[in-house]
């Protein structure tokens, strides 16, 4: 499954199920097949996003300074990062937040 972002303030947005599911549940919405984020909710959005790829960031961060004290070599990240995917849908909400336009996936 694929969850498609549209919003008149911005192009269209997709993202794989599981990181549109991540990213809807970091924003506190139910990631249903269908949903609308309304420019009200996009500011504390934007808010949780980056509290939790601060959050990630640090744990990497916290992680990495770990290893070299143990001896070992410093392992590389798993996969795309919650920044790397978050960034546009991050992007996304503020243009629709500016403009004062809903932010709706599905049907």
């Amino acid at each position: 499954m694929l969850y498609k972002f549209k919003s008149k303030a911005a192009g269209d947005l997709i993202m794989l199920e599981p990181n549109g599911r991540q990213v809807l549940q970091i924003i506190g919405k139910d990631p249903a097949p269908k949903g609308i984020i309304e420019p009200g909710q996009m500011a504390s959005a934007i808010q949780a996003l980056e509290s939790a790829i601060a959050q990630e960031e640090a744990e990497q961060k916290n992680t990495d300074a770990q290893v070299p004290a143990k001896g070992d070599k410093t392992p590389r990240p798993d996969g795309i990062s919650l920044r790397q995917r978050a960034v546009p849908f991050v992007d996304m909400l503020r243009r629709a937040e500016k403009e004062g336009q809903d932010i709706v996936w599905g049907g």
